[in-house]
């Protein structure tokens, strides 16, 4: 018997743990195909919601929040572009110059969900894809309209939300919801509105706890 399980998975598409998490957990539920499906919700989460709008450089940022030196920066990418490499997801860090703001990323991805669970899937992969592989500008409304086209959804209903509040509340209110609830970095897994799993973890982790979940179900 095939059982089903509620995954909200809570997340920024500027976090490159987000996509190794993201990529983890898609194999883990391919491996556990016979016996568990999910049902998979992304809900927002802003590393920097007070990014200026034209955004920061890199490495000035990583040393400014975490006092991360070039050094050490390096060896982080070196670390992500190599865990995305067994995963099938390819980091270009080189390209990702700068960090911006994704509050309309996120606005976007709202919309995708009440437009069905796989336009949200995609379009989540496709907002990854464009900033760690493509080195695009996840704030700019031309990028996100056309990513959002690609993947099926309306560009001229994605253009008008850009150009207006759509959806800027629900965001806010499910940000904070995901903060009161203690959430303070990502990816957070919730499954089952119980159980979380924390950090872009391996996919032997997600496949052990998805199992065990399932079957205490």
């Amino acid at each position: 018997m095939t059982t089903t399980l509620k995954i909200d998975f809570v997340s920024d598409v500027s976090c490159p743990w987000c996509a190794v998490g993201l990529a983890s957990l898609q194999l883990a539920l391919a491996r556990l195909a016979a016996d568990v499906k999910a049902d998979i919700s992304f809900q927002p989460f802003e590393l920097n919601p007070n990014m200026v709008p034209e955004g920061e450089d890199t490495t000035e940022h990583l040393r400014n929040k975490y006092g991360s030196t070039p050094e050490q920066a390096a060896v982080i990418r070196e670390t992500i572009r190599a865990r995305g490499a067994e995963l099938g997801f390819t980091f270009n860090l080189d390209k990702r110059s700068r960090i911006y703001n994704t509050f309309d990323a996120h606005r976007l991805l709202h919309w995708a969900h009440l437009e069905g669970d796989a336009l949200q899937l995609a379009l989540k992969q496709a907002l990854l894809k464009a900033y760690f592989t493509d080195g695009e500008d996840p704030s700019n409304h031309a990028v996100l309209a056309r990513v959002a086209g690609e993947v099926g959804l309306d560009t001229k209903r994605a253009n008008e939300i850009l150009a207006s509040d759509a959806y800027a509340a629900e965001v806010r209110a499910q940000e904070q919801f995901y903060q009161r609830q203690g959430i303070s970095s990502v990816p957070a897994v919730i499954i089952n509105d119980r159980h979380l799993i924390s950090g872009g973890q391996p996919p032997e982790v997600f496949e052990r706890a998805l199992r065990q979940i399932a079957a205490g179900q």
